[in-house]
């Protein structure tokens, strides 16, 4: 059973760039790591690693936004058009219930496709054979379907479709910097860990100093 990490990525940020801040700003702490190895320019390394971590982890956290958003975007539209779709479909299952030659050119025969690629290329299809057949037009008009709704439903067509691959873009885009950001804590934390050991060894003596760090001793 995998174990719930005890602190959150954001907070495991914050305890390393605490860690890090007072090893180099308290004397006692920056003279003991230093004779261990870990002076100013060994800590300004680990600090720069850091950085590049945090900007991956803000990209990251980026990128998730904007995926949800662009998601919210295309749920939003497929909603919409499925709303105006259902309806449209309903009423013209209707009007061409005698018609089969016409149900099946508007593909409204049979029940509505469940998957969305087919889903969409039924909307597709009702709306692009009416939108140029005037003998179509007629007949849907009885039941208040206009050439103005059937423009309009093509307008969502289009929309949704580039809702939908703006979101496919920008959940590309987070798993990349998902990725990346995977990357960067790895990193630093083999860099952390290194550090950490080498402090418990250096201030065994001063728990207090090593609490400074951000390890709890127990007492």
């Amino acid at each position: 059973m995998a174990t719930k990490p005890k602190f959150s990525e954001a907070e495991t940020l914050e305890q390393y760039r605490i860690a890090l801040d007072n090893a180099e700003s308290q004397t006692d702490i920056a003279a003991i790591m230093a004779e261990l190895g870990f002076d100013s320019a060994v800590i300004g390394a680990g600090k720069a690693i850091l950085t590049e971590t945090r900007q991956a982890y803000d990209l990251n956290q980026t990128e998730d936004d904007e995926t949800s958003a662009a998601y919210a975007d295309f749920s939003g539209k497929k909603e919409q058009l499925e709303d105006t779709f259902n309806i449209h479909r309903k009423k013209a299952k209707v009007v061409f219930r005698n018609d089969p030659l016409t149900a099946d050119k508007l593909s409204i025969s049979g029940a509505m496709p469940r998957t969305y690629m087919k889903w969409l290329e039924a909307a597709n299809k009702f709306y692009s054979v009416a939108s140029t057949d005037t003998a179509i037009q007629g007949k849907l008009a009885r039941l208040k379907i206009s050439v103005d709704d059937l423009t309009a439903a093509s307008t969502m067509i289009s929309d949704l479709k580039a809702a939908r691959a703006e979101y496919l873009k920008e959940k590309g885009e987070s798993q990349d910097a998902t990725k990346n950001k995977d990357a960067a804590f790895a990193k630093i934390d083999d860099w952390m860990s290194e550090f950490y050991a080498v402090a418990k060894i250096g201030l065994e003596d001063n728990p207090q100093l090593l609490e400074a760090l951000g390890k709890t001793v127990r007492s």
